[in-house]
């Protein structure tokens, strides 16, 4: 049996506090792996260049998911994925970072905070208090102060970067160091022989080790920072992906459309959102120096891709030395799609993807990797929402369903219940009730039901799925969009205009769940937007 074999993975996992049932004896370990930015297609598994044999075998030996969502951005992803519920009821209904200060003030709500509300169980309280060794390395991204951070959320061990990015050098040059934490103490990166993503991998290691030691089942929540902005690899790694994106990025957009239809995770008559460039002119209007620049920057984020498969192989093989592997669950699913944003920042002349430089891939890039979807991360059409989704646990997958690809609508908000179920625990009655559904018969391989709803919203983008409908609008359009996902998943042609019935109900629908999580229309937070900072008079 090969290591992979021998381990679950599952991204997201809970167990439930003591009181209803007795736990089995022989409970599975969790491991949640959760990346930051990676879009729909960016793994070889469904369908990149790019390639993931680590987590390519995962997907072969488990199931993928085609209909995965998550909450469209960095913090209300991990509220979600934390505690089960929509990120407005865990208090962080917009982002907890400074620039949505004027944000979480205009809402002046308590689904409107800077960290993870304390009133809310996280599944590693939860897990913890059923017995389980918890640990998470890498990204927190739900509260900068130390009575915010992991260490005070349940979890026994932690390496956490604890904002929304970092060096993954651990620092410029010169300069300040990231933010980082270290269980309950601060943590400052080395200024030498350190890289972000290769530290998250080692510490969660050791602390796998010290768990076998305590003879606990453990959960270990694995939350790489890559491939999120700056752009950032070692040169050696980038030079494995030199000249595989200097066709351009529609070029890439169509062989990767190719591979998807290969794999069946698409229809072979699926067809494939318009290019979004933003202001960039196509390819071909490009310079040669120009092409040579946007190149370089999907070579890094390759490299970055990369780096993730890499200490994905590491973990496998470390739980398959412990021999822990066959009663290890993991699921493997990114936070949102790509990413637009480009920070384009970092000291002037710095060589792109070196310590000093601090750049994103941009809208194109980021178009890329969402296909075959429309748009990116921070809206709710589906290049912001969907994600990979891999689970793989040997001891609880029938070999029968290994490399099934399991369709139907699934969330970050099913963890919560799933792994309740998985542990054997039952959930706190006094807790806020769970919004996800138990989704172990996905993970064993059955379609998921179609009949139910999810909705979305972030700094006013919204939308509401409900069967194979979907209403979607962008936070300052005049009205809402529908879709019929059954048919027409990349989000083409509006129905609204011939479903007016259908729109007025799903947007009632909306309506009412807005109210019931605590979220403010963004007609009333919107206009109080504080004017574009401006540059002082020379």
């Amino acid at each position: 049996m090969t290591v992979f074999r021998s381990i679950v993975i599952f991204v997201l996992c809970l167990a439930p506090v003591g009181g209803a049932r007795a736990a089995p004896q022989n409970r599975p370990n969790i491991v949640v792996i959760l990346a930051d930015d990676l879009g729909f297609s960016d793994l070889g598994c469904y369908g990149s260049e790019i390639p993931t044999p680590n987590i390519d075998r995962l997907a072969q030996e488990g199931v993928r998911f085609t209909d995965f969502y998550n909450a469209a951005r960095c913090c209300p992803s991990r509220a979600t994925l934390m505690t089960g519920l929509y990120q407005h009821q865990a208090g962080v209904g917009a982002m907890i970072d400074n620039y949505a200060k004027w944000i979480r003030a205009a809402a002046d709500r308590p689904s409107y905070t800077d960290h993870l509300s304390k009133q809310t169980p996280t599944i590693a309280e939860l897990l913890k208090q059923a017995g389980y060794r918890t640990m998470m390395c890498g990204k927190w991204h739900l509260g900068d102060e130390p009575d915010q951070w992991p260490a005070a959320r349940g979890f026994d061990r932690s390496f956490a970067l604890i904002p929304g990015a970092m060096n993954y050098w651990g620092g410029e040059s010169s300069g300040p160091r990231s933010p980082m934490a270290l269980d309950g103490e601060k943590f400052v990166p080395p200024q030498d022989g350190f890289f972000a993503t290769d530290a998250f991998t080692d510490r969660a290691i050791e602390f796998l080790g010290e768990a076998k030691q305590k003879q606990q089942p453990f959960f270990l929540y694995m939350a790489f920072n890559a491939p999120h902005w700056p752009l950032h690899a070692r040169p050696a790694e980038i030079a494995k992906h030199k000249g595989k994106y200097d066709a351009g990025w529609q070029a890439v957009r169509e062989a990767r459309m190719k591979r998807l239809r290969e794999l069946k995770i698409i229809a072979d008559d699926a067809k494939m959102a318009p290019m979004d460039r933003g202001n960039v002119p196509a390819w071909d209007k490009l310079s040669d120096e120009q092409r040579a620049e946007w190149a370089r920057r999907m070579e890094i984020y390759a490299a970055m891709v990369t780096g993730i498969d890499d200490g994905v192989g590491k973990l496998m093989a470390e739980l398959g030395k412990l021999g822990v592997a066959e009663n290890t669950l993991v699921l493997f699913v990114s936070d949102n799609g790509g990413a637009a944003e480009d920070p384009h920042r970092g000291r002037p002349g710095a060589e792109l993807g070196s310590r000093d430089s601090f750049w994103g891939y941009g809208r194109p890039w980021a178009t890329v990797s969402n296909t075959p979807w429309r748009l990116h991360k921070v809206t709710a059409y589906e290049g912001g929402i969907s994600t990979p989704a891999i689970a793989h646990w040997p001891a609880g997958i029938p070999q029968s369903a290994n490399g099934t690809l399991v369709r139907g609508p699934a969330h970050l908000l099913d963890v919560m219940p799933t792994l309740v179920e998985v542990a054997g625990h039952v959930y706190p009655t006094d807790a806020r009730k769970l919004e996800g559904r138990s989704i172990v018969s996905m993970i064993k391989g059955q379609s998921g039901a179609n009949d139910r709803t999810l909705c979305w919203e972030h700094e006013g983008n919204r939308a509401i799925r409900k069967g194979k409908w979907k209403l979607v609008m962008l936070a300052d359009a005049p009205a809402w969009e529908l879709f019929d996902m059954e048919n027409d998943r990349i989000e083409q042609k509006d129905l609204a205009a011939e479903k007016p019935q259908v729109v007025r109900e799903l947007s009632a629908e909306y309506d009412r769940w807005a109210e019931r999580c605590g979220v403010v229309p963004w007609s009333q937070i919107g206009p109080k937007r504080p004017p574009p900072a401006t540059k002082p008079a020379k």
